[in-house]
């Protein structure tokens, strides 16, 4: 199978992966044969790429991070509790949420324990970051990976899985005008936006099974080590390591967001936008933890290389997960290939990714 984004898709298409909403419930199911009226419908509400069926790309296996039971009790609960805290006043306690996602953190580990693979793909590359609760669980997995990876013993993935589900909790105490706004923040808008460190805080602390450092994270996942974030400009040895996790997770879903204002990153130039902050805003074994982690162009995804052909991804080596294998199924005239053949970067470091997902290089759409 491979990965298209909405919007070249076409009626007949089969689909190769099942399509959630926002709650975590089916919308499609894989080998659903796609329509007009199912194209429009997903761009309707917000998904940007599909698995489909492809006979030349059909022995790519997509392996799922956590169980599609897994991701969907989790969808289904955060877009409970933050529905119904929404609607709460911060003087009030919500002493349920350490044992509602107590329980969901414990079957993420273990099916992020049970994988073979150290790598997490990215498999929602250009989806919009309007849906909080996507967001919310896709930093947690990023999160946790990397943690995975650092080391923590399981307590202190509890810990940290909690801490990165919920960083963006105070958020449901937002107007909607302002967390929904589909252009620019104004300056007193994006202030307004800032206070939701602070708020996930005062939430997440009065929770009597929640640790304070899963609050923390909250607090301080836009603290940057130089002192130039938010909300309290602390330095380096200020910051818990936790947020420095989450605060590095949530960066790079942002810049490989789609936006109404600007495009996506492609998601090695979110890595270098990240790099170029290293030892300023990231720690630099911390990124080195994220570039090893994170499958940046995942199975299955298409891509244009600098050569004018196109492919898709096909096999990545974790020890050089920015190089992957590409099968080559166009030429650089845009024909297809009777015979595609493979191109494996790692090898071939004249060739480049200029495209990926439909997304170019974040310079073509200036302006």
């Amino acid at each position: 199978m491979r990965l298209l984004a909405v919007g070249s898709l076409r009626p007949g298409m089969k689909l190769g992966k099942k399509i959630y909403n926002e709650d975590g419930l089916i919308l499609l199911s894989e080998e659903v044969e796609l329509n007009d009226r199912m194209i429009k419908r997903l761009g309707e509400v917000g998904i940007a790429y599909v698995y489909i069926q492809d006979p030349k790309t059909d022995d790519i296996d997509i392996p799922e991070m956590i169980q599609e039971k897994t991701r969907q009790k989790a969808l289904q609960e955060i877009r409970k509790q933050f529905r119904e805290i929404s609607g709460l006043s911060l003087q009030r306690s919500v002493p349920h949420l350490g044992k509602a996602f107590g329980g969901i953190m414990e079957s993420i580990l273990e099916d992020i324990g049970s994988r073979q693979d150290t790598m997490i793909m990215l498999n929602d590359l250009g989806s919009t970051d309007q849906n909080l609760y996507q967001h919310s669980l896709t930093v947690c997995l990023y999160t946790l990976v990397m943690g995975k990876a650092n080391g923590y013993n399981r307590q202190q993935l509890l810990e940290l899985g909690i801490g990165s589900l919920l960083h963006d909790i105070g958020k449901t105490q937002l107007p909607p005008s302002i967390l929904l706004k589909p252009g620019k923040l104004t300056r007193e808008e994006y202030l307004e936006v800032q206070k939701h460190a602070q708020i996930g805080y005062q939430i997440l602390k009065k929770v009597p099974d929640i640790s304070l450092l899963s609050a923390i994270c909250a607090l301080q996942h836009h603290e940057r080590i130089n002192g130039s974030g938010y909300p309290n400009k602390l330095h380096n040895g200020e910051i818990h390591d936790y947020a420095k996790w989450v605060g590095l997770a949530d960066s790079y879903d942002a810049m490989t967001a789609n936006r109404s204002y600007r495009a996506p990153l492609l998601p090695h130039q979110a890595v270098e936008a990240l790099y170029s902050g290293a030892g300023t805003l990231y720690e630099q074994y911390m990124l080195e933890k994220f570039r090893d982690s994170v499958a940046i162009y995942p199975l299955g995804l298409p891509v244009v290389l600098s050569t004018g052909e196109e492919g898709v991804v096909v096999r990545i080596d974790p020890s050089v997960p920015h190089r992957p294998v590409i099968r080559v199924l166009k030429d650089r005239d845009g024909q297809e290939l009777a015979a595609p053949y493979e191109i494996d970067l790692s090898a071939v470091l004249s060739v480049i990714i200029t495209e990926a997902g439909g997304v170019k290089k974040a310079e073509e759409h200036a302006g």
